[in-house]
């Protein structure tokens, strides 16, 4: 096994998903109808979108694709993007079980999106599909899984435990840092499924949103410092090493030991947002490349926001990142 210091790289395992995003004229009222002003095709997900901003940066990161598609054309969709960002497809299973997992979602341009999501294929992802070993040996230093409570059978929590706790036990063994993303659903246990693997997480991104029901506590909107905070330490008592938490008015990083870090953005105009869907993957993008590079925190916060504000750019979760040198320009 390779020492942590001679490691290189983001594998980036979970959700694999192709997102239809279509921009409407308004949301509509039940049984109404709305046209479709624009449509655009793009993969998303978790890994998906972390993966492919990690590629954007073109920082020469090497990158892995772990996950499980159908045998369909958002398969191949999945796996043009994945080859397209240079990385590996060696991890990326199929199988003909299920259709790989796709989202219809609905943007309201200056506003927000809302998910239809068809699950397919990342219910079935099982922990004998994820390739903790083999990224392993290949070099990986950083092992990111996302997104939690939208894993299927990984979220199954079970005597306490999930079988996405486990492969991040397995990670964590192996030497790997583990970073974990959440997603915004409503799921009764998303709390116990949290819970189950904040022990082998060593650093956790959130919203204020995913903050409020991984922890019960009353968050009052994205600036609520006070809040914030007291949610992140309890997710760090509960074993998480550093929680990262952002909103639209800040990223909050607290550090091991519970020291708290506040970097807020720049304002973008609302006449700049095309669509907010991958902002925040970009953001843990961002903060990860940092953190692998070994930078300090306020920058792994202020690259974070850069990337995010990019997203916002463009339609589908990824299109609009550009490279490492125009973002720190």
């Amino acid at each position: 096994m390779r020492p942590v210091s001679e490691r290189r790289g983001i594998a980036c395992a979970g959700n694999w998903i192709v997102d239809i995003v279509h921009t409407i004229e308004a949301w509509p009222a039940k049984s109404d109808l709305v046209r479709i002003t624009d449509e655009v095709e793009g993969t998303g997900g978790g890994a998906a979108n972390v993966m492919l901003s990690l590629a954007a940066f073109k920082a020469g990161l090497p990158l892995w694709a772990i996950g499980l598609v159908g045998m369909d054309r958002h398969a191949a969709t999945v796996r043009w993007a994945v080859k397209g960002a240079g990385a590996g497809l060696d991890h990326l299973t199929e199988t003909d079980r299920a259709p790989t997992a796709h989202t219809h979602v609905m943007n309201l341009a200056g506003d927000s999106r809302t998910f239809f999501y068809h699950p397919g294929t990342n219910d079935l992802l099982d922990e004998g599909d994820i390739a903790v070993e083999a990224v392993v040996a290949a070099g990986a230093r950083i092992f990111y899984l996302g997104y939690l409570n939208l894993l299927g059978k990984l979220d199954a929590v079970v005597d306490g435990a999930t079988g996405a706790a486990r492969v991040l036990a397995r990670a964590q063994a192996a030497g790997m840092v583990t970073a974990v993303d959440l997603v915004s659903t409503d799921r009764a246990e998303f709390r116990a499924a949290v819970e189950a693997a904040l022990p082998f997480v060593d650093v956790l991104f959130l919203n204020e949103v995913e903050a409020a029901r991984a922890t019960g506590r009353v968050i009052a909107g994205a600036g609520d410092v006070e809040g914030i905070t007291e949610a992140a330490r309890q997710l760090q008592e509960g074993g998480a090493g550093q929680v990262v938490v952002h909103t639209p008015a800040l990223g909050l990083w607290m550090a091991e030991g519970g020291g708290v870090t506040v970097v807020r953005p720049d304002p973008v105009p609302p006449e700049q947002v095309v669509s907010p869907v991958g902002a925040g993957d970009a953001f843990a993008a961002g903060c990860l490349y940092g953190l692998h590079e070994g930078w300090e925190v306020p920058a792994c916060l202020r690259l974070g926001h850069r990337a995010a504000a990019a997203c916002l750019g463009g339609a589908t979760a990824t299109g609009a990142i550009p490279a490492l040198t125009v973002l720190m320009g």
